[in-house]
């Protein structure tokens, strides 16, 4: 009868593999990589503590300078300069005074007529 038909066989020089660099294979392995790093980055960083402290760091206690003596740390600033797009929610958040604090110290303070450049108390 007939010659039989084979299927040609794929060798590693096969003209479609020709000419390819191996880093258009490598290529997406180093994408799995960025994203998974990525994630990692973003997972700890809301695990965390968030005041520069690591987790398991009690946030109270911090070493002393070798001169022995304790810096005395500032509780912020007093007054807050409002920007644009800022309400007073955010501002609390922002500079880790309680809303119920700044609503207290502030009486006057109507959160619709916030203008940018505004000066806010925090604290006395």
């Amino acid at each position: 009868m007939g010659a039989r038909l084979r299927p040609p066989e794929a060798t590693l020089e096969s003209p479609s593999m020709a000419g390819r660099s191996p880093a258009r294979f490598l290529a997406p392995l180093a994408l799995v990589a960025v994203v998974i790093a990525l994630f990692m980055v973003v997972t700890s960083s809301l695990n965390g503590t968030g005041d520069g402290t690591a987790p398991n760091q009690a946030s109270g206690t911090r070493a002393t300078p070798s001169g022995g003596k304790a810096k005395r740390h500032r509780k912020g600033p007093r007054r807050y300069r409002v920007k644009p797009g800022d309400t007073p929610s955010s501002i609390a958040e922002k500079t880790g005074v309680p809303l119920d604090e700044i609503l207290r110290l502030n009486p006057d303070l109507d959160p619709q007529t916030l203008a940018p450049g505004q000066r806010i108390k925090l604290r006395q």
